[in-house]
Parts: structure tokens; C-alpha cells; sequence
């Protein structure tokens, strides 16, 4: 059974930062490329970061320059961390595992920037 559990959300003033991880078992996480999605209340889940198996990565525009996605292959882990923080990245992080047409979630950790 896939489980992915983030942690390493919190309450954060604005300009602070935060580091998610994201723990992967039950799959091969070297096969996956490895994501954090996030969404705000009332909107849209939005894609935040990617990271391939090979390493690459693609950010949002609003994260850019703020957001550093990593994986850990050996530990089965996904990172994130976030940078110089905004309320407007207020949001549940979810990470995602999408290999093919398989796509697993986790249960979201919850960002909270506060002004």
C-alpha cells in the first residue's frame, strides 16, 4: 500500500521559512517523478513544484527564486523548502508520487503565513 506522509508545516510570520518532507513507501520511489501541490481554501489545488527521476525541476511562477524542491532516493523522500514566505502562500501541501497513470496523494500539511 502507498503511503506518503508529509510534515514540516506550521505557523510562520511573513519572510520566514520552512522546510516540507514528504516520506514515500510502498512504491519505488526512484521510478517517480515527485511533486508539492498546494491549495489555498476556495481555491483550486495548484501544482507548487516538480522534481523528475532524473533530477529536473519546474517551479510556479509565484514560488520561483523562493522554493527549492529536492529528493532523497536512498531516504524515499521529497523536500521543499520555502523561502522568504508570503501570506499568499497560505495552503494545505500535498505531495504527490505520478508514475505513468498512477498518481498517489498524501494528506496534506497545513502552511500558514502570517502578516
Amino acid at each position: 500500500q502507498v503511503q506518503l506522509v508529509e510534515s514540516g508545516g506550521g505557523l510562520v510570520q511573513a519572510g520566514g521559512s520552512l522546510r516540507l518532507s514528504c516520506a514515500a513507501s510502498g512504491l519505488i520511489f526512484s521510478l517517480n517523478d515527485m511533486a508539492w501541490y498546494r491549495q489555498a481554501p476556495g481555491k483550486q489545488r495548484e501544482l507548487v513544484a516538480v522534481v523528475t527521476v532524473r533530477g529536473r525541476t519546474n517551479y510556479a511562477d509565484s514560488v520561483k527564486e523562493r522554493f527549492t524542491i529536492s529528493r532523497d532516493d536512498a531516504k524515499n523522500t521529497v523536500y521543499l523548502q520555502m523561502n522568504n514566505l508570503k501570506p499568499e502562500d497560505t495552503a494545505v501541501y500535498y505531495c504527490n508520487a505520478k508514475l505513468g497513470i498512477s498518481s498517489k496523494w498524501g494528506q496534506g500539511t497545513q502552511v500558514t503565513v502570517s502578516s
